[in-house]
């Protein structure tokens, strides 16, 4: 809170970003409206960001980041009264306390945090074609394989799920018509055809660059336990926001897979979080460093998507910040939705670079007392000119400003650090072990050595893999009463019925069994409709 000696505190409502001739302040009523972070290498990008991070956090708002250098790991240990931040602490009437806060690291390849998964299936057709590359008609069969996948109760949970479901709808042309009648998979492939013409050459294509993406480390990133994302939004037993910092050093020399990934993150966030309008602080706040990679080469379709997905996620209460050289680099639609501003430095030693600082001068509201364009070539180290959304959501007039300093650890932390807040952190031991459940790839295996159900879960009623409606509700009564079950090895059904199970259990357990029969219909409803309808952006949608 502030005080008459630390007149630059944060408050309850805003957060203290820099100063001019007046302090800068960000509002937390206004935070999820988004922003933009924007400035040569160098400038200070960072530390702006481990300031926005820091007040967010101790304003009780968890918070997710990116961090490409592992500079931002710092904000895990306490800050180091060095002469110049005392200085310009001082500067701003600032009295500097160091201080840390609760952190979570998290790394794609479990090296230097907690590992992250998700399904194929959570992932994807759409995501999954921009992660691979591929052209229109290679996505189409890829759609197609995602198609057989969900009639004939196919889990795809791993790499290995979707080449050998791949490897399933390849026609056997070579073979006589007697021998592919006798073809256990025969079912499968005639399937896969009547949505259209599924060649040898095509099935190859997606298989070679599905080689590629796992020579990039992606076959550490599909699998289970898949991530569950509200274990991103925790506060710590102080009630300030714990910080989750993505390990992204290693995972950077796979632009499209770090895109992909944390545009697969935004989706779900998307789909799985209620509507809850304007909140007086966001639910989590996430920074998205290094964001030109996610608009690099995407197609319209996609870029529709993710300014639809940036708009409407407000709703849900979570805030958006993304970081980047130049304000050219995020298409004019997203730019839009990007109400709260911190622009660096940037160089104008080229034609192309003059025109981008014009461009970015162009996006804030102007001051008469600023030349914005020529400003921003001579900003210096840890200066920013700012802009944030004041009063009913309109943004501020541009401000030279300069940024307050963090008040944890600036740069990286040693591993032994590392290493001692893993051993401490609230998920250990929940996602650092792979589990291998039964999917695709098992029960085509079983399918050809002729052991498994028949697909369309004849076994009988209750019984089988499948099991009808009856088996559904077998599932879901097993479910509440302890099953051992793992989720890659139910059908579509069986999902559903053990998410229902588990929303009744977690209602009779919270002490609210008044209200099972209604969140019984919610789930079902909501359930049913991400089994059954795979989003746009990867995810599965609710109905």
């Amino acid at each position: 809170m502030a005080t008459s000696e630390n007149k630059m505190a944060d408050t309850g409502d805003k957060l203290f970003i820099g100063k001019s001739e007046q302090p800068a302040w960000l509002s937390l009523g206004l935070a999820n409206r988004h922003g933009l972070v924007t400035g040569a290498t160098g400038t200070g990008k960072t530390v702006s960001l481990q300031v926005m991070a820091e007040g967010f956090a101790r304003a009780g708002v968890p918070v997710f980041a990116a961090d490409i250098k592992g500079d931002l790991s710092g904000i895990a240990e306490v800050g180091e009264a060095k002469d110049f931040i005392l200085k310009r602490a001082a500067e701003m009437s600032l009295a500097y306390q160091p201080d840390q806060f609760s952190t979570v690291f998290w790394d794609v390849f479990g090296e230097q945090g907690h590992p992250v998964r998700a399904t194929v299936t959570e992932m994807g057709p759409l995501l999954l074609s921009r992660m691979l590359d591929l052209n229109d008609v290679q996505e189409g069969v890829l759609n197609v394989a995602f198609r057989v996948a969900d009639e004939n109760g196919l889990t795809l949970i791993d790499l290995k799920d979707l080449r050998s479901l791949l490897d399933a709808i390849v026609p056997d042309t070579g073979k006589k018509a007697a021998d592919r009648e006798e073809d256990p998979l025969a079912p499968i492939r005639k399937a896969a055809q009547a949505f259209g013409n599924v060649t040898k050459a095509t099935v190859g294509t997606i298989q070679r660059q599905l080689l590629v993406l796992e020579n990039q480390g992606a076959s550490k990133f599909f699998g289970e336990p898949a991530l569950i994302l509200k274990d991103f939004m925790k506060t710590d037993a102080d009630g300030r926001g714990i910080v989750n910092i993505l390990v992204a050093d290693r995972l950077m020399q796979s632009p499209r897979l770090y895109s992909t990934f944390l545009l697969w993150m935004l989706s779900e966030l998307f789909e799985e979080l209620p509507e809850v309008g304007d909140l007086p602080k966001p639910k989590l706040v996430f920074f998205f460093d290094e964001a030109h990679l996610l608009f690099t080469d995407a197609p319209k379709a996609l870029l529709d998507k993710i300014e639809q997905v940036v708009r409407l996620i407000r709703s849900k209460g979570v805030g958006v910040y993304f970081v980047t050289q130049n304000p050219i680099d995020v298409p004019d639609k997203v730019l839009a939705q990007l109400g709260n501003r911190v622009q660096h430095a940037l160089r104008a030693f080229t034609p192309r670079d003059q025109k981008a600082v014009a461009a970015a001068a162009k996006t804030f509201r102007p001051n008469p007392k600023l030349d914005t364009a020529q400003v921003i070539t001579e900003l210096g180290k840890g200066e920013a000119l700012v802009s944030f959304l004041e009063g009913n959501g309109t943004p501020a007039m541009v401000e030279r400003v300069m940024i307050r300093p963090p008040t944890a650890r600036m740069g990286p932390i040693a591993p032994q650090e590392r290493e001692a807040i893993m051993g401490k952190s609230p998920v250990k031991g929940k996602y650092d072990v792979t589990v291998d459940a039964d999917s695709a790839y098992e029960m085509l295996q079983k399918r050809v050595a002729g052991t498994a159900a028949p697909a369309d879960g004849s076994a009988g009623a209750g019984g089988g893999e499948g099991g009808g409606f009856l088996g559904q509700i077998g599932a879901m009564v097993g479910t509440i009463f302890g099953t051992n079950v793992k989720r890659g090895k139910l059908s579509t059904g069986q999902v559903v019925a053990r998410s229902v199970a588990r929303t009744v259990t977690n209602q009779v357990a919270g002490g609210v069994a008044a209200s099972v029969g209604k969140s019984l219909g919610g789930a079902m409803g909501s359930s049913v409709g991400r089994a059954l309808v795979r989003g746009a952006l990867g995810g599965l949608l609710r109905r």
